[in-house]
């Protein structure tokens, strides 16, 4: 792999089934090595790997976790980056907004991510660098406008806690792990504008407040460490349907002092009205209309950017429109899909950026939606995986 220095590139193994540790185990050993030997036959291959909460439980019971390292290191493989978002089931039953439960106003969400931050501090090498991306606070829809702010004040009070425990594994153990929170359309943090919000009036208050109370720091320092642990993850099919360039969001970030610890390769549906005639557009994005995951719609307006909930809604309301976005993980190495494009470009651009944002060494493609693909769109696991690697590869 040709990646900048110190950057590590794999995919999220969330596409594969893992409700419990023992079928999390037989999904990587039936996918990881092979997929490894096409990518990085003669070095290390990282992972991003998905635990569920069951998972995560099952992992800690036992020598489990020793012989998971054991096997990793036979393999010649690593990992580097969890993905703590989904906490229950993901796959072959709807998930929908269910993603988000339990949400970041409960301890089930504190429990969990630490329990990750545990697992992934013995899984990284000496002072190595991890990260955990997780839930943009909530699902704003389970919230009426006068109830936002009190769920945004008790997410950042529990994801204070989180960034308390990485503090205190850094000390302990000398690696250094961030929670990367990923902003997406109808979460509690949809685009650049709410996470530099939330971060500015809610994070850092709570944060300087807990270091000093707590651990007795100066605000600077504890403003510095708060900075430290708590980053974005920059999900490009995410910032694509808020109609936002990734130079955008990198140089406001950068005003605001907030990092990026690991950026989602991902792309989204792009719908044109130049492409075809409106019912052609429409009954081509009918084969995308699944019932497993949440495929929101977006639409720039004069207003702002409109949020159709669910593809199905959109597909019943069949607005007039000049562009439309489709939340659908779709694979990154195609930009047309017949009648219907992709927010490609959106990748190349970040990856031409790589070097503006040297902090941000974490990169995994994300392309869960393999299985829920319309027919004609589907091969083999394996190949699919290894040519969404190598197109990046030959980006980079």
């Amino acid at each position: 792999m040709h990646l900048p220095s110190n950057h590590h590139l794999s995919y999220c193994t969330n596409i594969h089934p893992g409700h419990n540790w023992e079928e999390t185990l037989r999904s990587l050993k039936e996918f990881v090595p092979s997929i490894k030997d096409r990518i990085a036959p003669e070095r290390e291959f990282g992972l991003g790997l998905r635990l569920s909460n069951q998972a995560s439980e099952e992992l800690g019971l036992g020598d489990k976790l020793v012989e998971f390292q054991s096997w990793l290191e036979e393999e010649q493989c690593y990992v580097y980056t969890i993905n703590g978002f989904p906490y229950g089931s993901f796959h072959h039953k709807a998930v929908k907004e269910k993603v988000h439960k339990p949400d970041w106003t409960t301890g089930e969400r504190v429990i969990y991510t630490e329990r990750l931050a545990r697992q992934l501090a013995y899984l990284l090498p000496p002072g190595g660098e991890g990260g955990i991306s997780t839930s943009p606070v909530s699902y704003r829809h389970w919230f009426k406008e006068k109830h936002r702010e009190k769920a945004l004040r008790e997410g950042a009070r529990n994801l204070v806690l989180i960034a308390g425990v990485l503090m205190a594994i850094e000390e302990e153990s000398g690696v250094y792990i961030h929670l990367d929170i990923e902003p997406e359309p109808d979460g509690m943090l949809e685009n650049t504008a709410d996470f530099v919000a939330f971060y500015t009036n809610y994070l850092l208050p709570e944060g300087m407040s807990y270091f000093q109370e707590v651990h007795g720091l100066q605000p600077a320092m504890a403003s510095t460490l708060l900075r430290r642990y708590i980053t974005m993850c920059y999900d490009i099919c995410h910032f694509s349907l808020a109609y936002e360039s990734p130079g955008y969001t990198f140089s406001e970030l950068k005003k605001y002092g907030i990092r990026i610890g690991k950026i989602q390769i991902s792309a989204a549906l792009r719908i044109r009205s130049e492409a075809a005639d409106p019912s052609e557009l429409f009954n081509a994005l009918q084969a995308f209309d699944e019932p497993i995951y949440l495929h929101q719609v977006t639409q720039k307006t004069e207003a702002g950017v409109k949020t159709y909930r669910d593809l199905g809604r959109l597909l019943k309301e069949k607005p007039e429109f000049n562009e439309l976005r489709a939340h659908f993980h779709v694979p990154v190495f195609l930009d047309t899909f017949g009648v219907l494009e992709s927010t490609q470009d959106d990748i190349v651009s970040v990856l031409k950026l790589l070097e503006d944002i040297p902090e941000a060494h974490h990169l995994e493609v994300e392309t869960y939606t393999w299985d829920v693909l319309p027919p004609d769109m589907k091969l083999p696991l394996t190949d699919s995986i290894t040519r969404e690697l190598q197109w990046v590869i030959q980006h980079l």
